[in-house]
Order: C-alpha cells, then structure tokens, then sequence
C-alpha cells in the first residue's frame, strides 16, 4: 500500500468527518485513513483484511456512513462486489463520476481520473439518482505475468 500523505494526518481526518456531520470515532478514523492511503476503490474484503478486528457489520455500516455522506463513493464491479473510494472535496482524490477500471484477474479497481463519465440523455420526467461506468480486462501486471502486482497498486490479497 502506498505511504500515507502528510495531508490526512489525524486531525484532517477527524476534521473531515466533522464536516461530514460525522461522529468522529476510532474506528471512522481507521477506516477514512485506509481508504484515503489506498487512493483507489476497496471492497469490503479489502478493508476488513486490513482492519481485522473490526466487526464486519459495524464495517458495513461505517462504509456507507460515508457513502450517505459524500465523503466516499461506491462502485460495483462485474463481479458483483461494491467497492468504496474515499474522497475529500478540497483535493484531487476519486470525487466520483468518472469511469472505473476492474482487473477480471486480480479483482483490483482502479479510478480513470483523466476521464468523465458519458452523458445520458432519459426520457422527459425520469430522474436520473446515479450511473456507474466499469471498463474490465486485465491489467498490465496480470497480462506480464507479475503475480499480485496489480494495476501499478497493491493487488488485494485472496
């Protein structure tokens, strides 16, 4: 995992959560500091891995917690899995609409930053709440042969 910034000390954190109108707490802290170190779209699996001795349920209901609160965003890939990007509004990190990447081989997700989702145009009267765009393959690592390399981040481990 990359090295966390010298940006998401503690107390930014706890200061994120405060604008979120988010109780800080211990745990929200070890989950918002996982996700905003690992700058790129984490499954369940992944963060729980990470955070063990976190209940999966308490996990479960922090993650979407952010979600509801729009300091994270979420992502299903085509393996059916939710995955979670953490994100602040002042800084560059995954603030959502944009298009993903899924590694059908290693299960890594990466954010395609560069790139804006496509518009949608719905018949008069639908209101559009979301939309999600997965691009899948394999990532160069996987097609190399590197084994858990992942998409130029830390693979997940399984």
């Amino acid at each position: 995992m990359k090295s966390s910034p010298d940006v998401y000390t503690r107390e930014v954190l706890k200061k994120v959560l405060r604008t979120a109108r988010l109780k800080v707490t211990p745990l929200r802290i070890a989950v918002l500091s996982y996700l905003m170190e690992a700058a790129r779209p984490m499954s369940h699996a992944e963060v729980q891995a990470a955070l063990p001795d976190m209940d999966r349920v308490t996990l479960y209901r922090t993650l979407s917690s952010f979600v509801d609160s729009d300091i994270a965003h979420q992502v299903q890939g085509l393996d059916g899995m939710w995955r979670f990007c953490a994100h602040m509004r002042e800084d560059h990190a995954c603030p959502g609409n944009h298009p993903h990447f899924l590694c059908s081989s290693c299960g890594t997700m990466i954010c395609l930053m560069d790139q804006t989702m496509p518009r949608v145009e719905v018949p008069d009267g639908c209101v559009v709440y979301g939309k999600q765009f997965v691009a899948y393959g394999v990532c160069q690592a996987c097609a190399s042969g590197e084994e858990g390399a992942g998409c130029g981040t830390d693979a997940p481990e399984g």
